[in-house]
């Protein structure tokens, strides 16, 4: 399909780990030649990384012919899984750049920031790299785990009132009627079973760590000391956190910022309601999934009409690359 003319000053959303899908990446890889040759140009500074940390080269596994799959990314050793997707990221944000032109903008949910950074030349791609097996790193040191919730924040913390789960914290908002909540294993099943008795729909994400909890301060000081021995340089575009609420300046001690996704909440509709100051054309999940781009279309209608588009280009099989 031709690309819409008015599809002028992308933002670009990039999402954190809860929707990586690897068969999407590769089906899409294979039918699309600006996005395979971004993974190729992309993997090949990933890998230099992966074997420094003693990790498995991904690029010829996820583009060749007998590709992994999810569960034997995430059962590979630590770090695997996140330098997969950190790199799908930065390289989708590649190719809609060559199709789209630079974004005006850009937003980091949790671990996107990483790839959101990295997109915007703060980071380079090795460095983001290295960053993003860091963070990896610091979650095998954060028990517990993460479950989604379908109602709203308010709603969420009447259930872990009702539920007694006094160690459980609303860790991302997504919307007004997702949210995640984080927390020990053991308090999340009473969150989820008070959320049954409410015929609220509650899905634990197989991710093997919490996250976004005051508990974590630990990880969060290890993860910020490795990344502060990274340098960085001038954004291209602006970026904006959904757990800083705000746009990155150049006096933020990114190391620290970075850090607080462990310990801090994520919001994302307020920083979606920021970049409507850009003007944008169209909004781009630089992610495999759709999930973020369904939260932006439900945050941004109540707040502007009509509200530009929003696509997530892999889980569309017609995008107009």
């Amino acid at each position: 399909p031709a690309r819409p003319a008015h599809w002028r000053r992308p933002v670009h959303l990039f999402p954190g780990q809860g929707d990586f899908s690897v068969s999407t990446l590769v089906g899409s890889a294979h039918t699309t030649p600006g996005l395979r040759t971004a993974l190729r140009e992309v993997f090949e500074q990933v890998d230099t990384v992966a074997a420094e940390r003693g990790l498995p080269e991904l690029g010829p596994r996820l583009l060749g012919t007998d590709p992994p799959s999810g569960r034997a990314l995430a059962n590979a050793t630590t770090g695997t899984a996140q330098l997969a997707l950190f790199g799908a990221s930065v390289a989708i944000h590649r190719a809609l750049e060559e199709a789209y032109g630079v974004p005006s903008a850009a937003v980091g949910v949790s671990f996107g920031e990483i790839a959101a950074l990295t997109a915007a030349g703060v980071f380079t791609v090795a460095d983001g790299a290295r960053a993003a097996h860091d963070l990896a790193i610091a979650l095998t040191f954060c028990p517990g785990g993460l479950t989604a919730l379908a109602c709203s924040e308010r709603s969420a913390q009447t259930l872990m009132e009702e539920a007694g789960a006094t160690e459980a914290v609303v860790a991302v908002v997504n919307d007004e009627r997702s949210v995640v909540v984080a927390g020990p294993v053991a308090t999340l099943a009473l969150v989820e079973k008070a959320a049954a008795d409410r015929r609220v729909t509650a899905v634990r994400l197989r991710l093997p760590f919490s996250s976004h909890h005051p508990a974590l301060g630990h990880a969060a000081w290890e993860f910020a000391a490795a990344v502060r021995a990274y340098p960085r340089a001038a954004a291209r575009f602006p970026v904006h956190s959904a757990v800083a609420g705000r746009r990155y300046g150049p006096c933020d001690d990114l190391a620290a910022r970075l850090a607080d996704c462990l310990v801090r909440p994520a919001a994302v509709p307020p920083v979606l309601r920021q970049v409507l100051g850009y003007r944008p054309g169209v909004l781009f999940e630089a992610g495999t999934g759709s999930a973020l781009a369904s939260s932006a279309r439900g945050a941004l209608a109540q707040n502007l009409d009509p509200a530009p588009p929003v696509r997530a280009p892999l889980a569309e099989p017609d995008f107009p690359w």
